[in-house]
């Protein structure tokens, strides 16, 4: 499988970070990992985590103004594309149909060719123009995967929190990453 990764500027820089870690990790399923970044995403990275290590791994990294990447064509192989974390000014371009850098057009890009869009959206509370995007993002075929942490598994760290997003995130997308399942052995 080939996917892209969005990273914007909202908060949760560690869910980000799960995802491109659990992506390294599940290389067996992933044939291609393509990732484009918003202008404060890695400022909101190095605030965040504390660290600026944004750059460490193993994929190609796609300007956000750079429309020759394959994923801005539903031309390519790209299957799916998680943006995580989604800001709701990145959600609110999807919604209005506005293609004006790489990660808005991967979107449109993902919902015209009906392959998965996965929308982990980082906000709270939500105003009714946001109510409104994720709606109209849903009928358009994408999915909103709000970082709403579940607690099923009993995670005991910031990161344990932040896998169970991750895990669900990347079963959405249609990867296979384990993880806790209810009521399942």
């Amino acid at each position: 499988m080939k996917i892209a990764v969005a990273v914007t500027g909202a908060s949760g820089a560690i869910y980000a970070r799960s995802l491109l870690q659990s992506l390294e990790k599940l290389r067996s399923q992933v044939e291609e990992v393509g990732i484009v970044w918003s202008d404060n995403a890695q400022t909101v990275w190095a605030y965040e985590l504390g660290i600026k290590d944004h750059s460490d791994f193993p994929f190609k990294v796609w300007d956000k103004n750079d429309f020759m990447a394959p994923f801005a064509s539903g031309s390519s192989g790209y299957q799916a594309l998680i943006i995580c974390p989604c800001s709701m000014g990145t959600l609110g371009r999807i919604a209005s149909g506005i293609s004006n850098d790489l990660i808005s057009r991967a979107a449109d890009v993902m919902l015209k060719e009906r392959r998965k869009l996965v929308c982990v959206v980082r906000e709270t509370p939500y105003n009714l123009i946001h109510l409104r995007n994720m709606t109209t993002v849903t009928e358009a075929g994408g999915i909103i995967c709000p970082a709403t942490p579940s607690f099923y598994s009993r995670p005991q760290t910031i990161e344990d929190v932040a896998a169970t997003v991750v895990t669900r995130a990347l079963h959405l997308a249609g990867i296979d990453a384990g993880g806790y399942k209810w009521q399942e052995d």
